[in-house]
């Protein structure tokens, strides 16, 4: 199947689409804490209000620190990016939620696309534990040969549905929708990163794993060996035509 290639126009409206899904909704419970707020004179009914609006806003605001690094230029060109900060919007993305997360990683400076491929790979390991589990993160190895590996742990588990397709940018029915741009986009992570990601499953544990690319073996082409001196007639000496 050829590759979808989105124009750069079309990758930011989904990007821009993804964000605002994943902000909306804590933002909508603020704006429903606010209402309550104001209409509401019941003092249980305004602490829960309030409660909802303080979570909501932690939320809202992890989200965006989350994406701002994943999806966002975090620097200029061929800048670095610190571990420690990757894992610490990883966490502020899950304080909340189902999931439980788990971090192993050097605290270190790592290349720009490597750092924002290892964030995509997590948002996509959680579809793998619709119903919430553990996530383990482990990254080894220096930043320009980092191996990257997750383990997604949880009831029901699987491979997230069109995924592993999505990866290598070639959707079944030919379309990146918004609902499929994060992996198309973590993708175009990976190949700009020259980094693989393979997915594996067992029972309910899924596996993602990414690594540098094998580098390419160049042929061997044998040269014959060049004549010597001693293998080349003399003038001195008479050839057999002439012998003849």
């Amino acid at each position: 199947m050829n590759a979808v290639t989105l124009d750069a126009l079309d990758l930011s409206a989904l990007l821009c689409s993804r964000v605002c899904h994943d902000v909306i909704s804590p933002v909508g419970a603020i704006v429903n804490g606010l209402e309550v707020l104001e209409d509401d004179q019941d003092e249980s009914m305004r602490e829960f209000a309030l409660d909802l609006i303080r979570k909501s806003a932690r939320h809202a605001s992890a989200r965006l620190q989350f994406a701002r690094i994943a999806f966002g230029a975090a620097g200029s060109a061929g800048a670095s990016i610190d571990l420690a900060d990757a894992e610490k919007v990883s966490r502020g993305m899950f304080s909340d939620e189902k999931t439980q997360l788990s971090w192993s990683a050097p605290v270190a400076l790592y290349p720009k696309n490597k750092v924002k491929l290892l964030l995509n790979l997590v948002m996509i390991s959680t579809g793998a534990i619709p119903r919430g589990g553990l996530l383990d993160v482990k990254v080894t190895g220096d930043g320009e040969a980092p191996t990257l590996v997750l383990v997604a742990k949880g009831s029901h588990a699987r491979i997230p549905p069109h995924v592993e397709a999505l990866i290598a940018g070639t959707p079944e029915n030919g379309v990146v929708d918004a609902h499929g741009i994060l992996p198309y986009y973590a993708g175009l992570v990976a190949r700009a990163a020259a980094m693989t990601v393979s997915f594996s499953i067992e029972g309910d544990t899924v596996t993602i794993r990414s690594e540098p690319v094998a580098a390419a073996v160049e042929p061997v082409i044998e040269t014959p060996p060049a004549s010597s001196e001693d293998d080349r007639p003399s003038d001195s000496e008479p050839s057999d035509t002439l012998l003849a």
